[in-house]
């Protein structure tokens, strides 16, 4: 009776150790099969690459200071160029042009001056003196005749005739003299002078044209067509030179942007065209490469092995749609799906 006890033991152990190893093999032989299935899977699924899509946009500012006393846009606006965007207030532009014209109309009176030459009345009165010299000269020259005539006929000594002869000459230094004054007041000023006052006029003419600019610089206008995205101040606060006042969006210049690794590249080069899904349509379009540019050493990688044997670099892909999509925003979504 023990040896059959002993016996139905044995079997019993026999029968539940066959059990566990079966039971090992069918977890392993699931796993396995797991195993496979996925790895046929996610051999299949599409490699994603998102983007989004940018737009080309400029900063409108302003090269004076001042206050901002009118927008007439408001963000989400369409503009045209030569449109009307911003109006600012600039007292001290409006003080330095009173300041230009003044000195515009002291350089043309000065100008206006050296080319009239003197007034009539100075010109009248240096003729006088000249005719009054021309007057004394012939004076003196019929003194010394009569002089020189009783010197020759010994009636007179030699220092009465000397004396005379002197004044005859003084007076007639004195007429050049006065016929110099006289033709100088003609004449009026000099060539030099006269460009010179002119150059003075067109300085002063140069800086009312600088300040007209700034002037104009008060109306910000559009100059390009386009989207007004953000505007930064209100009315009525203070904006510096070149601090932008609002932003404008060139809604007929987009572009798609990807961070590609180079594994995903497969062949996209410049040039490349492709379809990319947009999300917020649930459509394709068609795309096309334009740019490809390496992001350097600072952007993100990813080595290729655990162990890390080489890395792989992200670079950035630009690329435009090849046909015009009614409704596409800078910002939405861009899916490319490689194989």
């Amino acid at each position: 009776m023990t040896e059959n006890t002993s016996s139905e033991k044995s079997k019993k152990a026999k029968k539940q150790h066959a059990n566990i190893m079966l039971a090992i093999v069918g977890f392993a032989s699931v796993i396995v099969a797991v195993a496979i299935i996925g790895f046929f899977a996610l051999d299949r699924d599409p490699d994603l690459i998102q983007g989004q899509m940018e737009v080309e946009e400029y900063r409108v500012s302003s090269k004076v200071p001042g206050r901002i006393v009118e927008i007439r846009v408001k963000e989400g606006d369409y503009v045209n160029v030569g449109d009307t965007l911003a109006i600012l207030e600039a007292p001290e532009v409006q003080a330095k042009m009173s300041q230009a014209q003044s000195a515009v109309d002291a350089a043309s009176a000065m100008h206006e001056m050296a080319d009239n030459g003197a007034r009539k009345e100075q010109i009248q009165g240096a003729q006088q003196l000249y005719e009054q010299a021309k007057v004394a000269v012939d004076i003196m020259q019929k003194s010394y005749n009569r002089v020189q005539k009783l010197f020759d006929e010994g009636v007179l000594s030699a220092q009465k005739r000397d004396e005379a002869y002197a004044q005859y000459k003084a007076a007639e230094a004195q007429m050049m003299a006065a016929k110099s004054q006289y033709d100088m007041a003609v004449n009026g000023a000099r060539m030099e002078e006269k460009k010179a006052s002119a150059a003075m006029v067109n300085r002063a003419r140069g800086a009312v044209q600088e300040v007209n600019s700034y002037i104009r610089e008060t109306v910000q206008t559009a100059q390009m067509a386009g989207e007004v995205s953000e505007i930064y101040p209100k009315v009525g606060e203070l904006v510096g030179t070149g601090s932008p006042i609002m932003s404008v969006s060139i809604m007929n210049d987009m572009w798609g942007t990807f961070n590609v690794r180079e594994t995903q590249l497969k062949g996209l080069k410049i040039g490349s065209e492709f379809t990319a899904y947009v999300p917020s349509f649930d459509k394709e379009i068609k795309m096309k490469v334009y740019s490809l540019k390496d992001q350097g050493s600072y952007a993100v990688w990813k080595a290729t092995k655990a162990s890390g044997q080489y890395d792989v670099k992200t670079f950035e892909m630009k690329a435009r749609p090849i046909e015009k999509f009614d409704g596409l925003r800078p910002g939405m979504t861009l899916v490319l799906k490689q194989k």
